[in-house]
């Protein structure tokens, strides 16, 4: 899949090392449960990695002009386990360009037209404001607030038009 400024692939083993950053960065991951330590980095990259070959999709999502690795963003079953869910992770350096709103966007499209998907949902702290507003700009909503790993979790969805 690709976007106007950002080729999306299906993650491959070759991905482990620029994943890895993802994993590693403090501000990536501020609102995701902190940094994975090193030692586990591998463990949760290959748990994906199975994930994506069965019942969840894993992209990489790079720069066209560079092929730069820029994040991921996925598409798997929600914690309630009737949802499917789409996540996103991009590095720092990537945030404010309008990547993670076209690369979401993508994604979206491709929950409706080609996994026939009704609805997608997605979970982030309401603390991550920039979070919030990413998904409002790709047309979903807030359903709700709950308590989720200490924190105030937004969920917001979306339905196939």
């Amino acid at each position: 899949m690709e976007t106007h400024r950002c080729n999306l692939t299906r993650l491959q083993q070759s991905d482990y090392q620029a994943v890895k950053t993802l994993y590693g960065n403090e501000q990536v991951r501020t609102y995701l449960g902190g940094a994975i330590p090193e030692e586990h980095a591998l463990n949760k990259f290959l748990d994906i990695l199975q994930r994506s070959e069965t019942d969840s999709y894993y992209w990489t999502v790079r720069l066209k002009i560079s092929n730069e690795f820029i994040g991921l963003v996925s598409l798997e079953q929600h914690v309630d386990g009737q949802d499917t869910e789409i996540s996103y992770e991009l590095l720092p350096h990537s945030w404010g360009h309008g990547y993670a709103k076209e690369a979401v966007a993508q994604v979206l499209t491709y929950a409706f037209n080609e996994l026939n998907l009704n609805r997608v949902i997605a979970e982030t702290q309401t603390a991550n404001h920039s979070s919030c507003k990413l998904l409002e700009r790709v047309g979903m909503k807030l359903d709700r607030k709950i308590m989720r790993y200490d924190a105030e979790q937004a969920l917001y969805g979306i339905d196939r038009i």
